[in-house]
């Protein structure tokens, strides 16, 4: 499964992506330097995937489902512990005892999120949308991930429009720094 299509099927795609790195990961011996490496990968996926969907997913689900504001409310919920957790995460090194209680906890949390998502949030959404208006969100959520952050910023705004104004430029800066470091160009 490739990346492009309707929201539904790019977010899938992201979350696919996400489940192997995670089981790359719980592949490793603990204390694997190459743990770090796709720590910082899944961060910088996760991150750009969640700013993607909290500036285009969750005001389409404010605005085309019953009880919406309830349900993208609770998704920018999941979205904050999950922040948390990966700015905890960020700088950790792998033989570090926390490294490993931190990412499974962000890896139990954000499994459990993108099944919530798959299970109950995607198909209310695809039958509440047109097929037209699914593929303009799929086309905006690309747009958006190619100029989102790469870094947690668990104090940053969630909400359009202030997430939409920051977001460009907070990547930039983060896109900036991880070509400096090297980051994210492991494995």
């Amino acid at each position: 499964m490739g990346h492009g299509g309707n929201v539904v099927q790019e977010l899938t795609t992201d979350h696919r992506e996400v489940e192997q790195l995670f089981g790359r990961i719980e592949a490793l011996p603990p204390g694997s330097p190459q743990r770090r490496e796709l720590a910082d990968e899944v961060t910088i996926e996760l991150v750009r995937h969640s700013v993607a969907e909290e500036a285009y997913l969750y005001p389409a689900v404010r605005k085309h489902l019953d009880g919406g504001d309830a349900l993208a409310d609770k998704e920018l919920e999941d979205h904050a512990q999950a922040e948390q957790i990966m700015k905890d995460l960020e700088g950790l090194a792998p033989d570090d005892s926390r490294f490993d209680t931190l990412m499974a906890r962000l890896t139990s949390e954000i499994r459990s999120h993108l099944t919530d998502e798959e299970r109950n949030l995607f198909p209310r959404l695809e039958a509440a949308c047109s097929p037209d208006a699914l593929m303009d969100l799929g086309d905006k959520v690309r747009r958006a991930k190619k100029t989102a952050p790469t870094r947690p910023h668990p104090s940053a705004p969630d909400t359009p429009p202030a997430n939409k104004l920051l977001a460009p430029g907070t990547g930039l800066v983060d896109r900036m720094r991880d070509a400096l470091s090297g980051r994210g160009k492991g494995s």
